[in-house]
């Protein structure tokens, strides 16, 4: 099955790789036709095409189109002004066939009437439809209910929600035959249509590597009314007597993704250091040259103001830290506290059972020594490692790399946007920031997870363009709005490459 959103996000993904929306409408209308012919010699038979805005409606002029080419006795019937870029240009087409297709541009309601005809083509409201038809739709759907032919609905029958499969009433479609693409939709399942699935070229590759249509379909906007905090409290617990910079690159990072308000716990002198580096941060001192057990019961306060908390940057691995690490740890899954855990603290707590609000963000020695086992050299053993440990620890497991790879035990995704330049320091910690703000915006760990090292390779790759291998962390933080505002146009500006093979 595939939601609406997730279609979206593959349309988005699949134009970004070549592959552009105007020839998956172009699959996508033949496809309807090649299901038609399958079941009708359509020559001399006629077809009416019902037209709404959007997508369906472009699908349905393609449709039309290539019922005219086979012989059919066209009519395409407008039902209002379609804006939809790739619809307009297929509408072009048909404007200009005018021997083989005659077109109706409805009005008024009035001319909105039941017919006869051999083929009726559904091609009025698409998948982002939800809640009560209007006009000229509701007219349009009765009318199309009342015909007589064989009636064809365009993915999801008009009037349907194709997440939900809801219906006002009964003012939906009632095809005798749904074609619909690449999966079923989640809402066709509640009905008993005669339903057919057809590919329309998105690559495989489109839904299985992290693209910019992931981040535009799950990133959350920011209403006019916010307030202080409506978009994120991140505590960031990291930092050592020898360590400052880590908890700070996450902390920037965390800033620059979007979060409201970031916190930095740490040892008293460090947390002193951290703040002369940014006015940005809040640091929270405390005391003693390392994080310890002494500093858990001021440090649960903290957590259980947060929305989210990072632990590991910069912590180090003295044997205080260490015991530490494993009560934080243990705090948070009592309270199923969404977390990323890294670095330091991820070496702390090796071999421990997480919990499903979790994500954890190894290199390839840090899987080694969590797991007991190292990433395996074959790319494919190594996604069905990953899926397998993270199924194991119950929690999100990010495995960074030449490719990286997000697995929840059920799901994966892959991510190919960074560069050779991203082995520099402190890119790990830029990531468990931009992570944990994703978390704290109420995007659910798996999802978050692969979003951020979407956004902090593909910054870092827009820094690697400019700099070459010469980038520092910060400067990878200075990308994330880029990539943020306009994922789409940072990634076909993205000019490093890499096969997976």
């Amino acid at each position: 099955m595939i939601s609406v959103k997730e279609m979206r996000a593959l349309e988005i993904n699949s134009s970004a790789l070549g592959v552009s929306t105007l020839l998956l409408m172009e699959n996508a209308g033949r496809s309807v036709k090649d299901e038609i012919v399958k079941r009708f010699n359509v020559k001399d038979k006629v077809a009416y095409v019902y037209v709404g805005h959007g997508g369906k409606g472009g699908d349905g002029l393609v449709a039309a189109r290539h019922l005219a080419d086979e012989g059919a006795k066209v009519t395409v019937i407008l039902l209002g002004e379609n804006k939809h870029e790739d619809a307009i240009l297929n509408l072009n087409v048909i404007e200009e066939m005018d021997y083989s297709i005659t077109l109706v541009e409805i009005k008024d309601m009035d001319e909105l009437k039941p017919i006869s005809a051999d083929i009726l083509i559904d091609a009025m409201l698409g998948t982002g439809f939800s809640g009560k038809p209007r006009e000229p739709f509701r007219s349009a759907i009765k009318a199309f209910n009342n015909s007589k032919g064989f009636k064809v609905s365009i993915d999801v029958p008009s009037g349907i929600n194709a997440d939900t499969g809801e219906a006002y009433e009964d003012e939906y479609v009632k095809p005798d035959l749904v074609v619909t693409f690449h999966d079923i939709k989640p809402g066709l399942l509640k009905y008993n249509f005669n339903t057919v699935v057809t590919k329309i070229g998105i690559p495989v590759e489109a839904e299985i590597y992290v693209g910019p249509g992931d981040l535009i379909v799950n990133a959350r906007s920011r209403p006019y009314y916010s307030k202080k905090g409506d978009s994120g409290r991140v505590l960031v617990i990291g930092g050592s007597y020898t360590f400052s910079g880590a908890p700070t690159l996450a902390a920037l990072g965390a800033l620059r993704a979007g979060a409201d308000l970031v916190y930095v716990a740490s040892p008293e002198d460090t947390a002193r250091i951290i703040a002369g580096y940014s006015p940005d941060l809040i640091t929270i001192k405390l005391r003693g040259k390392n994080i310890s057990p002494d500093n858990f019961e001021e440090l649960k306060l903290w957590i259980d103001r947060a929305d989210v908390v990072v632990i590991g940057p910069g912590m180090g691995l003295a044997e205080e830290t260490i015991e530490a690490s494993k009560l934080i740890v243990n705090y948070l899954k009592e309270k199923n506290k969404l977390a990323v855990i890294d670095a330091d603290a991820l070496k702390a707590i090796s071999g421990f059972d997480l919990y499903e609000n979790a994500v954890i963000t190894p290199h390839a020695g840090e899987f080694k020594i969590f797991f007991g086992e190292e990433p395996d050299k074959n790319i494919r053993d190594r996604i069905s490692q990953v899926i397998t440990y993270a199924k194991k620890c119950k929690c999100t497991v990010l495995l960074k790399g030449y490719v990286d790879i997000i697995s929840d035990g059920k799901r994966f995704k892959l991510n190919k946007t960074g560069n050779p330049g991203m082995t520099v320091g402190g890119s790990g910690d830029t990531l468990t920031g931009i992570t944990a703000t994703l978390m704290a915006q109420k995007i659910e760990p798996f999802i978050a997870a692969y979003l951020g090292v979407f956004i902090n390779s593909l910054a870092g790759t827009l820094a690697y363009n400019r700099l070459g291998a010469h980038l520092t962390p910060t400067d990878i933080i200075n990308e994330i709005p880029n990539v943020i505002n306009n994922p789409l146009d940072s990634f076909k500006r993205k000019l490093y490459k890499r096969v997976l093979s």
